[in-house]
């Protein structure tokens, strides 16, 4: 775990895990110091989520809707500069070494450009809510790795998802916005937040020598550039839940 990570986590265990915590649903903090990159938590028994029938469980899905409403909902600020700040993040991924063809590059970074750089509500999120964090004990939904917390859009706790497992069961999706209260996307925004995603994706693959999963980030540019927005790629298997690209 990075520096920043330890340090994002240990800032979710003090600032926002308490509703998670009351439930039963994240470990309890014991002790912990920035400096020395210590953290002591109490142990979660459970299944991981992620290659378990747990993954394909409706009941699952919503649950994790459930418990992330309920992390969003803690607080929220406005923030000018977030969109600028992540579109030139996705650029910097273009700039860097790849192998997304020329002609596509040059697509993506001309959209990129043309872009609105609206104000952004930002909440408190996961950062990598997906099944490789869930663990399931007596039917009980339980989240673990806060490394990646940080205030960003809602939306962006849904990348993951909508890119795996609500493609591989659409009933997975239901059973998530069921549980969650509703859905936070919006067209134009989701775009813009499947685009970056499909970038960091491609790039960040290729960079650390997984072909299978810089594959799915081709497929992932593909879709949020020629196809509707909920048509990703096909469905992915198992492996393709990865650690996201780093941020």
């Amino acid at each position: 775990m990075t520096d920043h990570h330890m340090e994002r986590e240990i800032h979710a265990h003090l600032s926002w895990l308490g509703p998670w915590v009351g439930r039963g649903r994240a470990p309890v903090l014991l002790h912990h110091d920035v400096e020395a990159r210590l953290l002591v938590t109490t142990y979660l028994p459970g299944t991981l989520v992620l290659g378990s029938s747990y993954a394909d469980d409706p009941a699952v899905h919503r649950q994790a809707g459930e418990l992330l409403a309920v992390l969003h909902g803690q607080c929220s600020v406005t923030d000018d500069g977030h969109e600028d700040a992540v579109n030139r993040k996705a650029l910097a991924w273009l700039d860097g070494p790849h192998r997304i063809p020329a002609r596509t590059e040059e697509r993506l970074r001309d959209e990129i450009t043309s872009w609105p750089a609206p104000s952004t509500t930002l909440v408190p999120t996961h950062g990598d809510w997906q099944p490789r964090n869930w663990l399931v004990h007596e039917g009980v939904l339980r989240i673990i790795d806060l490394g990646r917390a940080l205030l960003r859009p809602a939306t962006s706790d849904l990348v993951r998802l909508a890119s795996q497992d609500f493609l591989r069961d659409p009933g997975l999706e239901a059973a998530f916005l069921a549980g969650y209260g509703g859905d936070p996307r919006d067209p134009e925004t989701w775009h813009r937040d499947l685009v970056r995603e499909a970038i960091g994706t491609a790039c960040w693959a290729h960079q650390v020598g997984d072909d299978e999963f810089e594959a799915q980030g081709h497929r992932m540019i593909a879709a949020v550039l020629d196809g509707p927005a909920d048509e990703l790629s096909g469905p992915a298997t198992p492996r393709a839940a990865r650690a996201p690209a780093p941020d």
